[in-house]
Formats: structure tokens, sequence, C-alpha cells
């Protein structure tokens, strides 16, 4: 049996929580930085501070993944539970941040938040694969994209929009200006609103419909027999790596912020060590052994698609940490946060945000489907890329600030065939049983970069260059070059 053809409509509800969704992640990446320096951080410490972010990410989506594969709540279905509970706790955590008065409480509720978007997200990419027949995947995600770009656009540009209808956007020192306040509470409403259309407009199809469309599951258990034929020596070379790390912090000078990495190479090693044993002693129904297990057993197009991940989103995250900074200190002239010029730089930041997202939001519907069509989905990828590490080169040479709208069109261009291609490309290559879990997996390939660069970017920039933060749209534009050139491994397994 084939699933059923979607219409526009059908498209239209499988997606639109992410519109919410994504009014969330957008308040958090636009907002947050300028929310750690108006409670007193430093520069220095920004990358630090972020680490909450993509740690939570990590830790959250390959559980969700894992569970919600295995979920089935009736009426309420398998993904859709998962979409109910983040974002009840994502928009308490949106109406709870602004009210922060410390820096400890801020960066506590950023990681709440982070957990909280990641419990609904995660879902939301298996949930295309759920609906949706193999030639209507790529559509499904550059619907989704779309609406990814529409919330982002909204939660960006409403604290400029606040400042312009006279809310005040400056703040005393140590204090949250009030653009922001109300920038959050309104993205709570709404990042609710729209998850709830999705859960009250959809109907999942059952275990015994998903068989029948796809066939008998693939046998879950060839992981863990996998697993159990494997030696200790991979994971005793992870916790090695792990203490070597650690090791180099004091010897190297590096940034306290190191240590995370440490610890979380040693943890991998550990956790792979206790799945192992796990396995070899028949206990074989837990969750450590089966998501190690899947992680290590990956299929071979997401092993290659995890290494475009992993430069991709380090541009990202180097853009979402230090693009406010730069902005205000090259194109408005001043890098002291509680001053009226880096209030206007932060909320310039807010409306190129919006803007790139605008453009990932058309790319999607209009010119990556088209593409794709053409030239398939892999060098679609490659393309957008490309453009993507051109708009962050643009900021070495750009002082005017509206001409930044230029560098910005790349940038979307090349979000919009993040958030779509990679996703179409493994939908349509991973057996559906394992969707969940795979999708929650391939966010590892998102993690890793980000906590990298929270944890060396600082050190490199106070090491190199302390007062000059617009080297890091230099690396920017590097790894995402990088990305282009791995993606040249890819090949279109499945069209549509």
């Amino acid at each position: 049996m084939e699933k059923p053809r979607q219409g526009f409509l059908g498209l239209w509800n499988i997606s639109f929580g992410f519109f919410g969704i994504q009014i969330g992640f957008a308040l958090q990446n636009g907002n947050m930085s300028r929310i750690f320096q108006a409670l007193g951080t430093s520069l220095d410490d920004l990358p630090a501070l972020w680490i909450a972010a993509p740690l939570t990410g990590l830790l959250v989506q390959p559980l969700i993944g894992h569970f919600s594969d295995r979920t089935w709540f009736g009426r309420l279905g398998r993904r859709r539970p998962y979409f109910l509970a983040g974002a009840i706790l994502a928009a308490l955590s949106l109406l709870v941040m602004p009210l922060a008065e410390v820096l400890l409480f801020a960066a506590m509720m950023l990681w709440i938040l982070d957990a909280s978007l990641n419990i609904s997200m995660e879902p939301f990419r298996a949930f295309v694969g759920d609906m949706l027949r193999k030639d209507q995947h790529t559509a499904g995600y550059a619907v989704q994209t779309a609406f990814i770009g529409a919330g982002a656009v909204v939660g960006s540009v409403f604290p400029y929009l606040l400042d312009g209808w006279g809310v005040a956007n400056v703040a005393p020192e140590g204090q949250i200006p009030d653009t922001v306040k109300y920038s959050f509470w309104f993205g709570g409403v709404a990042l609710f609103l729209a998850v709830m259309w999705t859960i009250l407009t959809t109907r999942e199809y059952s275990p015994a419909e998903m068989e029948a469309f796809d066939g008998p599951p693939a046998d879950s258990g060839a992981t863990i027999r996998a697993l159990a034929a494997r030696s200790a020596g991979g994971a005793g070379i992870w916790i090695a790596a792990g203490f070597i790390v650690a090791a180099l912090v004091p010897v190297a000078g590096l940034e306290k912020e190191v240590y995370l990495l440490g610890a979380l190479l040693a943890g991998y090693g550990i956790a792979s060590l206790l799945a192992i044993n796990l396995a070899k002693s028949g206990r074989d129904n837990n969750v450590l052994s089966h998501i190690v297990g899947d992680f290590s057993g990956m299929p071979d197009i997401m092993k290659k698609l995890a290494v475009v991940q992993f430069f991709s989103w380090s541009a990202l995250f180097i853009m979402w940490i230090y693009t406010t900074p730069v902005v205000a200190q090259y194109m408005f002239g001043s890098a002291d946060p509680a001053s009226e010029a880096y209030g206007k730089g932060g909320n310039w930041v807010g409306t190129l945000f919006a803007i790139y997202n605008g453009v990932a939001a058309l790319a999607a519907l209009f010119i990556l489907p088209m593409l794709a069509k053409k030239i398939g989905k892999a060098n679609t990828h490659i393309i957008c890329l490309l453009a993507g590490a051109t708009g962050y080169a643009s900021f070495l040479f750009i002082r005017d600030p509206n001409l930044l709208i230029v560098s910005e069109i790349g940038i979307g261009i090349a979000w919009a065939s993040i958030l779509a291609m990679p996703y179409a490309i493994l939908a349509s290559s991973l057996p559906q049983n394992k969707l969940g879990i795979y999708m929650g997996l391939f966010n590892v390939f998102i993690v890793i970069p980000q906590l990298l660069v929270a944890t060396v970017m600082g050190s490199i920039l106070k090491t190199f260059f302390p007062t000059e933060p617009i080297w890091t749209m230099a690396f920017a534009a590097a790894v995402m070059a990088f990305a282009a050139l791995a993606m040249l491994r890819v090949k279109d397994e499945v069209s549509g």
C-alpha cells in the first residue's frame, strides 16, 4: 500500500507547529547574548553560557527519538504527545525567561527552554517522514522549512517593531529591556497555539497502518547484536581522548569550557563501554544499548551527511553567538552593551536574522524544489552552502549595515537548504520504524560542532583577536565552504 498523497492543506497542517517552535528558537538565538551581557557577562564568557543550548539537544533528541519510535497513545498518536509536552514547557520558559535578574537564573532558563524546544522539534522531523510518501519528502521538508523561516522572521523582528512602537529598548544596568521581555511573552503564546494547531488537525497512522505502507519493521535487534560483537577497545580510546583534552587545558592555557569537551569525549566512551557490556550480557532491552548501537551502526549515507552537518552548523553557531557584537562594534560603533548604539545594533541584527529567515522561507517554496528536481538534492545543497559561505565572507568587507541585507540573502539560501535537503535525503533512505532515533542521532552532528564552537572559539578569540570579533565571520565562511566540499561525497539515492 502507498500512503495517501497530501495536498497543500495537509502539508500545512503537518508542519505548522514548527512555525511556533521557530519563533521560540529565533527569540533565543537573537536575544540570549544580549540578555547575558545585560546581566553582566563579558564577550569572552558568551560561548560558555551558550553551551547549555547544544548540550540539551545532544542529550534530549536521541532519547526523544528512541521513545517516540516506540510510543502509541491511541488517538494522541506517536509523535504528537511529545509535541504537546514540549510546547507546554517551552511556552512557560519563554514567559519566565525575561524575569531573570541574575545571570545564573538566565543560564538555567536557557537550558530548560532549549530542552523543551528540542522535545517538540525532534519528533517533527520524523513526523514528516511518517505522514508523507517518499515522492513528497522534498515538498514536505520544504514546507516545514518555510514555516521555520516564517516563524524566525516573526521572532526576530518583534523586538525591532516594539522599539518602533515606543517600547523601551534600553534598560538600567543589570536589567532586561522591555522590548525583549514583551517579545518573549508574545513568543510563548504563539508557540503553544501553533503546536496545538498541528496536534488538532492531524491524525497519525497506527502501527498496523505503517506496517501496511512500509512493510515489516527493520530488525531492531541487529544493532544490538553488532554492538555485542564489538570489543571495548574503541570505548577506551574515547575515554583516553577525553582525559587528554582535559589535561591540555592548564598546559596549553585553554579556556575552562574546554573541560566540557573532554568530559563529553570520556562520557561517550563510558556510555559505549556500559552499552557493550549490557549487550554482551544479553540485557538488550535497554535504552543505552539501543542508542549506542544505532549510533555506531548508522547507514552509510547518514555518515556522509553527518560530516556536512558538522561543518554547516559550526558556521551557523558562530553566527548566532557573534553577529550581535560584530554588527554593534563595526557597523554601529559601540562594543558597550549598555549603550544606545549597541541596542540599535542588536535590533538591526534581529532584522537581519528576520531577513535571512524570510529568504529561507521563500527559497524553500520556490527555489529548492525546482533545483532539486533538475539537478538533484545533493547538488542543490552544494550550491546553497556556497551561497552561505559567500554571505559570511562579505562581513569582513562591509561597514554599511544596510548592505548586510545582501549578505543575508546568501545566508538565507544556505539556511533553507540546511533545514530541508539533508532531511529529505535521509527520510527517503532510512527504515521507517527507526526514523525517530536516526533523526535524533543526526542531531548529534548539529550539536557537536556547536559545543566545539562554544568551547574552542572563545579561546581562539581571546588569544588571537581579543578585541576583533569580526574574524569569527572568516571562520564561519571557511567551515561553510568545507561543508559544500563534503557534500560532494553524497549522492541522491532516492528521488522525490
